[in-house]
């Protein structure tokens, strides 16, 4: 026990990364860990309180929310209220920007993009779930902070991370100087860290991909899927295909394990499903960060142009090696090419 380190130890030290801050980014992410606390506390006692099952309302995605999305979102925009060093908001939960600046300090410099609850149709059934945040410093200099400063690229990031509330409930992040990861603790409260300087393999032999829509699939993720599962020793094929629903969940095991996860355009979705600002950027920051490789199939994703608040994006992230491979099918047999969808067949 005399060798754990706390979240708010490890933060701490690593204050001098950012000669810039004053410890407002330390104490932001402390605030987040805070929350992300709270948030376990009750995703723990679903089932025992009237806390699964739908909420009766909608996003501005037009998915329905689980009682948990709403109370996830409620507790993270608490906890950056009261930390004091959050101008504003941005949540998949909510249509507009949330400002702070009014309500906490005036100096305050750092932006949230935030996932409340990745994965929520999976809460019911008690699986993985997540949250996904990822930190910006404002541009604007004068003025209230606006939408534009939200609108940043994903290299722009200044630090992000997930929580994934699983068999044990882990907090990994990043701040552009690799990937730490920290368990919690139950028995004292705290993160600890318990994954330090965490690498994804550059190689591995899982693919993440909603197989039930493989039909809507391009041609070229279609092939690659075929690949994944041609036998050949050299390569470690046939891969072994595991697929839980929530990005959290697949993710944090092909980070750990090696392995790459699709989320690609289809015809219901050609500009892809997951959102850029607060699932796709974080994500791929992390897994840049850890030594992996993150695209939309042919572009980096840190690099792309952010427009929309819920600008949308396809994605091919994890292990290097697995990437580039997917995504010298898709420049092969064209990334938006659906010509050779094959028909649903009927009884």
């Amino acid at each position: 026990m005399s060798n754990l380190k706390t979240l708010g130890q490890f933060i701490i030290e690593k204050q001098s990364d950012f000669p810039y801050s004053k410890g407002e980014l330390s104490r932001l992410l402390r605030d987040i860990g805070i929350a992300a606390k709270i948030v376990n506390r009750e995703v723990n006692k679903a089932g025992l309180m009237d806390i699964l099952g739908e909420s009766g309302s909608t996003n501005i995605q037009g998915e329905t929310q689980q009682k948990l999305d709403v109370y996830a979102n409620e507790q993270f925009i608490s906890a950056l209220r009261s930390g004091g060093e959050c101008c504003l908001v941005a949540s998949e939960e909510n249509e507009d920007i949330i400002r702070l600046e009014e309500e906490v300090s005036k100096d305050a410099n750092y932006i949230v993009a935030i996932d409340p609850l990745d994965g929520s149709s999976n809460i019911d059934v008690n699986v993985a779930i997540g949250t996904i945040f990822s930190i910006y410093r404002r541009k604007s200099t004068t003025g209230l902070a606006t939408l534009k400063d939200v609108l940043q690229k994903g290299v722009e990031q200044v630090a992000a991370g997930y929580v994934i509330y699983g068999s044990s409930t882990m907090l990994v992040y990043t701040t552009g100087k690799g990937v730490n990861g920290f368990t919690l603790d139950p028995s004292i409260g705290e993160f600890c860290l318990s994954h330090p300087n965490m690498k994804i393999p550059q190689d591995g032999v899982i693919y993440s991909i909603n197989e039930g829509n493989y039909v809507h699939f391009p041609k070229g993720v279609k092939q690659y899927i075929k690949y994944c599962q041609v036998e050949d020793k050299a390569t470690n094929r046939p891969y072994a295909s595991r697929y839980i629903g929530s990005m959290v969940a697949d993710l944090h095991r092909n980070l750990i394990k090696g392995g790459v996860f699709i989320y690609p355009v289809t015809f219901s979705a050609p500009n892809g499903k997951l959102r850029l600002v607060y699932e796709c950027n974080p994500m791929a920051f992390i897994i840049e960060q850890a030594g992996g490789r993150a695209t939309d199939g042919s572009r980096r994703i840190l690099d792309l142009e952010v427009t929309e608040l819920h600008q949308r994006s396809p994605i091919f992230i994890g292990s290097a090696n697995m990437v580039k491979r997917a995504e010298e099918f898709l420049a092969t047999a064209g990334n938006l090419t659906f010509h050779d969808a094959e028909p649903v067949l009927t009884a």
